[in-house]
């Protein structure tokens, strides 16, 4: 093997990931039988064509059915292809997304109201139950 691919995994995920499979000698097919993921859909993987992956946490688990089939770390592939495509469906909710602060002013605004709602919520009820203990 020759240098680690550092920029080349960053730039073509797809063609890294088949290139892994060719040298273990697997075929799309065989993993297609056991993961039940169309050929059709593995090959668009291996173009970066994510369009035809279901999204999210469907997504990932599909990278990490692929991951396991070709030899490699599930975990570590994940990270690479949430790296790859961070502007996707594909992160939604993975702990491996990145979390730049998307919220805008009137976000939090929003948050704000939301906490003093629920803050006076809870004081209400603790008032309750003070003034229904003081009662018996």
């Amino acid at each position: 093997m020759g240098p680690p691919m550092e920029p080349d995994r960053a730039i073509d995920f797809g063609a890294r990931m088949k290139r892994l499979r060719e040298e273990r000698g697997i075929a799309l097919r065989d993993i297609a039988e056991t993961t039940k993921i169309s050929v059709s859909a593995l090959e668009a993987l291996e173009r970066n064509d994510i369009s035809r992956l279901p999204g999210g946490i469907f997504s990932r688990g599909f990278i990490r059915a692929y991951a396991e089939q070709i030899g490699a770390d599930p975990e570590v592939t994940v990270r690479e292809f949430i790296a790859r495509f961070p502007n996707d469906s594909v992160g939604d909710g993975s702990p491996y997304a990145p979390s730049p602060d998307l919220m805008g002013k009137d976000d939090l605004r929003g948050a704000r109201r939301l906490f003093v709602a629920v803050a006076l919520v809870v004081v209400a009820v603790a008032i309750g139950a003070v003034v229904f203990l003081i009662r018996r």
